[in-house]
């Protein structure tokens, strides 16, 4: 992007998670960097005199942040969170909050210019709420109704039949599955329950619930602006309380946006050019 926030070049590259993968992350992210130079017809050499503002999936947990920074060549490497720089883009630089609901689930709201993150644990430890969560719920019932233990439902039918009627095909896929690979089956849910399914309203009223108690312990202000963003974010919407759903409002930009505002407040100069 230029110094006033004009965006010149973009480019796509593999996955950035830096604590699941480091090496892979940076490799990743110099080789986007390197496409994004040709892209604006910028001479990839000037990758080492360029700023670079990263938002990154892990930067939330322990050290993966100032590794990353320490080994990227940008001439300033400024590695932010995801959630932050989705804020950024959602909001502004004012106060609001936002959700990310995807594959996963985080949360970040700014007050009187502090922000405050909720979230962001992964899929083993956290992701509430995400459709993740979701899927693998959907997958625990589906065998809990085999087992007569639970009542079943169209849909743990449906999803039983996904995997030839044979519950051991079901754990057979979670020995590998990714939380996207669980994530795939949540919208599923999300329709079976406008059907009135009574497993898929059970799931979600549950995981309606989990959202809702993070939201509420950003203690957002009556006013504050809460932008719904993901893949779930359409489906969660009109499941909110009314308290929630008075405060939704569309994002003003993605995430893309926020870390070229971002780096324009800091690092912009006349006739400087930033990535």
């Amino acid at each position: 992007a230029t110094a006033d926030g004009a965006v010149i070049g973009r480019a796509k590259s593999g996955a950035a998670n830096i604590r699941t993968d480091l090496t892979g992350a940076r490799s990743n992210i110099v080789e986007a960097a390197r496409q994004a130079f040709i892209a604006a017809g910028q001479d990839p050499e000037l990758i080492p005199q360029t700023p670079a503002i990263l938002g990154l999936a892990g930067a939330n947990v322990g050290t993966y942040r100032q590794q990353l920074e320490a080994i990227l060549p940008f001439s300033i490497n400024r590695v932010e969170t995801d959630a932050e720089i989705a804020l950024e883009g959602a909001v502004g630089s004012g106060d609001g909050a936002m959700a990310i609901l995807g594959t996963g689930t985080a949360y970040m709201a700014r007050k009187n210019g502090k922000s405050r993150a909720i979230g962001g644990w992964g899929f083993q430890v956290g992701d509430q709420g995400s459709g993740a969560r979701i899927g693998r719920d959907l997958l625990e019932q589906t065998l809990l109704a085999y087992d007569g233990v639970r009542e079943g439902s169209p849909l743990t039918q449906s999803m039983l039949a996904v995997f030839r009627n044979n519950p051991e095909d079901v754990v057979e896929f979670t020995t590998n599955a990714k939380p996207g690979d669980f994530g795939g089956f949540a919208p599923k849910v999300f329709e079976h329950a406008e059907k009135g399914d009574s497993v898929a309203n059970w799931i979600l009223d549950r995981v309606v619930a989990d959202v809702e108690a993070s939201l509420g312990a950003l203690d957002l202000a009556d006013d504050a602006p809460l932008c719904l963003l993901g893949g779930l974010a359409p489906l969660y919407a009109p499941r909110l309380s009314a308290r929630y759903r008075a405060l939704l409002k569309p994002p003003l930009d993605d995430a893309l946006g926020g870390a070229v505002q971002m780096a324009v407040r800091l690092f912009a100069k006349p006739a400087e050019t930033t990535r």
